[in-house]
């Protein structure tokens, strides 16, 4: 494995967490605010394409969506699948030589 993917893999991680952080304030805001709200598909998909941890942990401190199951369930089993396929490659990784 390249040298430099892990730092391009945080990199991501890193720039999803961010946009996912943002989406959550905004749309507390304009929910405060009775305007156009981020739809909840894509919060949702923001956090399985990696924004999932800092997300819970936004709504969580600025209490957003924290009565929808939908989030307060759906996130933390979209954490625990992302954890254990990350798990998974790496251990393939390491079992073939890879790491």
């Amino acid at each position: 494995m390249p040298e430099n993917t892990c730092l391009y893999i945080a990199i991501y991680l890193a720039a999803v967490s961010l946009v996912a952080v943002i989406l959550t304030i905004r749309d507390k805001r304009s929910a405060k605010r009775g305007r156009w709200r981020i739809k909840e598909s894509t919060l949702l998909l923001v956090s399985a394409i990696g924004g999932s941890v800092a997300m819970l942990l936004a709504m969580r401190l600025i209490q957003h969506k924290t009565k929808h199951a939908q989030f307060m369930v759906g996130i933390p089993v979209i954490i625990v699948l992302q954890a254990t396929s990350a798990f998974f490659v790496w251990w393939r990784l390491i079992k073939n030589g890879m790491i």
